[in-house]
């Protein structure tokens, strides 16, 4: 997310497994941030000096991730968000967010978090397929993910929900519903992370017996492009698609199988825009099979509209058997692609989905 002006960086403050009354089949922390133990008010002040000293004025956002930060002791919560509200009051931060379980929010609870200055609560909501969180072992319900993300709006907080294709008893019917069922909440912000086989847990157990078939990264990017342009179509903001990389989830005796890839992000816009691309192109070339087309796009854009590697580039070329002329025009709004053919010109919005004639600003 980005301040109209300022960029948005994030200061990670790292909780591994602390508070969480459940150890979810996928899950080894330690192993996904590189970080491990307990950290304390002293060393949360450290990081946000760390982070802010020095550094042209950005909006900064302490964030406290890797565990369910509403569930651990209300003395440790509080010890700390103490230095990071100091740090707010002072204005060496502009924001304070946290992430936590669907089933550790109460009104109590967000009102400590208010009186510490929190603005934005995720939640680790996973599926909202009650069998699929079941065998992940996540020990809430769709119904308290509902509750949960009612509550949050209640008091004013900045809703997002983490989810995580490709667990346990997911199939296609699940994922769709899951996404439904997203889409009908509309949180503020999602992210989502197809499942990759971390060593040290259950699902790598079960991976390794042939018990669970791991998604191959192709699956995961179909599953994740879907979910992602599911939850744009309705206005509902993506801030990351995979996990991040760190070394430890490069290190390929850590992550068994899966889903993973740091390109992740890129190979899924990549797909969305794609489909889109090539169902205006089987459109419009059904009625124009002569005369050059004009693929343009805001230079921001190019990566998605080309593709990865060019890989969208190479495949119209052997999909229609012609070539296309791929231009760079930052008159193009972000997110969008211009078609122009002989018999006219249409403009696509891949976040909508949605193609249209694009007419002279006179005409509109």
């Amino acid at each position: 997310m980005e301040n109209e002006t300022l960029r948005t960086s994030i200061i990670p403050i790292f909780i591994p497994h602390i508070g969480c009354p459940y150890r979810c089949v996928f899950c080894n922390q330690w192993r996904i941030t590189g970080h491990a133990g307990i950290p304390d008010a002293s060393e949360v002040r450290h990081l946000i000096h760390t982070y802010t000293q020095g550094v042209g004025k950005r909006h900064w956002e302490a964030a406290f991730y890797g565990g369910s930060f509403t569930a651990i002791p209300a003395s440790l919560q509080e010890s700390l968000l103490e230095p990071a509200y100091e740090a707010l009051q002072a204005g060496r931060i502009d924001a304070i967010r946290c992430s936590t379980r669907p089933d550790c929010i109460t009104g109590p609870i967000l009102r400590r978090l208010q009186r510490y200055g929190m603005t934005t609560v995720e939640l680790g909501v996973q599926s909202m397929d009650d069998n699929v969180l079941e065998r992940a072992r996540r020990g809430h319900t769709a119904a308290q993910v509902i509750e949960a993300t009612a509550l949050l709006r209640q008091y004013g907080f900045t809703v997002g929900h983490q989810l995580m294709p490709g667990l346990p008893g997911e199939d296609w019917t699940s994922l769709s519903h899951t996404t439904d069922a997203i889409c009908r909440l509309k949180p503020d912000i999602t992210r989502i992370y197809p499942v990759a086989v971390i060593a040290g847990t259950e699902l790598a157990e079960s991976w390794q017996k042939g018990e669970y078939q791991a998604l191959t990264i192709h699956e995961g990017v179909r599953r994740a492009a879907y979910m992602k342009q599911c939850f744009l179509s309705h206005g509902i903001q993506v801030i990351r698609t995979g996990l991040q990389a760190t070394e430890n989830l490069d290190d390929p005796s850590q992550v068994l199988a899966g889903a993973y890839t740091p390109a992740m992000g890129e190979m899924v816009d990549t797909r969305r825009y794609q489909l889109q691309l090539f169902a205006a192109l089987d459109r419009i070339l059904s009625g124009c099979q002569s005369g050059d087309v004009v693929i343009s796009y805001h230079r921001r854009d190019t990566s998605r509209v080309r593709g990865i590697r060019n890989v969208t580039v190479h495949r119209s070329r052997l999909r229609y058997g012609r070539e296309f002329l791929w231009n760079e025009d930052d008159a193009v709004p972000m997110h969008h692609i211009r078609v122009t053919a002989r018999t006219g010109t249409w403009l696509i919005d891949t976040d909508r989905n949605q193609i249209f004639p694009d007419l002279p600003d006179a005409d509109r």
